[in-house]
């Protein structure tokens, strides 16, 4: 494992990298609250298979900077990946995955028309589209509760005070039984003062906020609420605390040819730390091996 520096027009980006530096591109976006590390074992996974993987802290998350222009908005972190992909120079077997606000990324970038990735996996968060569990309203009591969260997000200032405290609540509450200490521990470096904590923050905030994103983000705009076109893995914890599993029992109706869902046993929200061995091996059969 290595650390680069990504220089993108709008934001300074650091990665996790594996594998050979002439292997097809494989992006990987971690979520919240979360870091580059949650991919330290799907990346040499990957690596082993010959390709090419590079993990950034998402913006806001230390080392990458804290954006100047301040937005969290999803097309902001959408322009991120495709800097990304534009900056090493990924050809048309680009593949993306991510987990969480990273799959919300992922999902949006796969429905979009100029997305440079040619199959995504995502984790944890579907398709907002694609939730339509014929069981919804038997599970939405249950749901509000577990996303008391977004709501808390929304309040100024107090999140940041009490961050510590708050995101250990759920790592616990969402992935019962795995200890998270070294996660935590990245976590801590990752958002160490109330500026970095903010722009983390500032994601959920932003999908309140009346305001559209900074122009150079315009072109990805509202690809989140638009079904992919391109072939997607979905994976979800069966024993997930956050997003409840009945929610999603429906996706795979709702996504395009060549795509795949499983529920994965014995995993909370972090999957792929979770269970590793098992998400790696339905990721690297959907991938397949680095294309020659």
């Amino acid at each position: 494992m290595r650390e680069v520096r990504i220089e993108l027009p709008h934001i300074s980006l650091a990665a996790l990298t594996w594998g050979p530096d002439d292997g097809p591109l494989a992006v990987l976006l971690h979520g919240f609250p979360d870091t580059a590390h949650t991919w330290r074992h799907l990346g040499p996974a990957l690596a082993e298979h010959g390709w090419r993987v590079v993990a950034p802290y998402l913006r806001g998350y230390a080392p990458s900077d804290v954006a100047t222009d301040g937005s969290g908005h999803i097309a902001a972190l959408m322009a991120d990946a495709v800097g990304v992909v534009d900056a090493l120079g990924g050809g048309p077997d680009t593949v993306l995955v991510g987990h969480d606000w990273g799959a919300i990324t992922t999902n949006a970038l796969a429905a979009h028309d100029a997305s440079p990735f040619c199959r995504v996996v995502a984790m944890s968060v579907p398709p907002f589209p694609a939730v339509r569990s014929r069981g919804a309203l038997r599970v939405l009591p249950r749901q509000l509760r577990n996303s008391w969260y977004i709501a808390f997000n929304q309040v100024p200032v107090v999140p940041e005070l009490v961050f510590d405290r708050y995101v250990r609540r759920l790592w616990q509450s969402w992935s019962p039984g795995y200890d998270a200490t070294d996660d935590l521990h990245h976590l801590a470096a990752a958002l160490p003062d109330r500026a970095h904590r903010r722009a983390a923050i500032g994601y959920y905030r932003s999908l309140a906020s009346p305001f559209p994103p900074p122009s150079p983000y315009q072109r990805w705009k509202g690809a989140e609420m638009r079904l992919p076109v391109v072939p997607v893995l979905y994976l979800h914890g069966a024993e997930d605390r956050c997003l409840d599993p009945r929610l999603v029992s429906d996706v795979r109706a709702q996504l395009p040819e060549g795509s795949d869902t499983a529920l994965v046993a014995g995993a909370g929200h972090f999957l792929q730390l979770e269970q590793p061995a098992e998400v790696n091996r339905r990721i690297l059969a959907f991938l397949g091996s680095a294309p020659d």
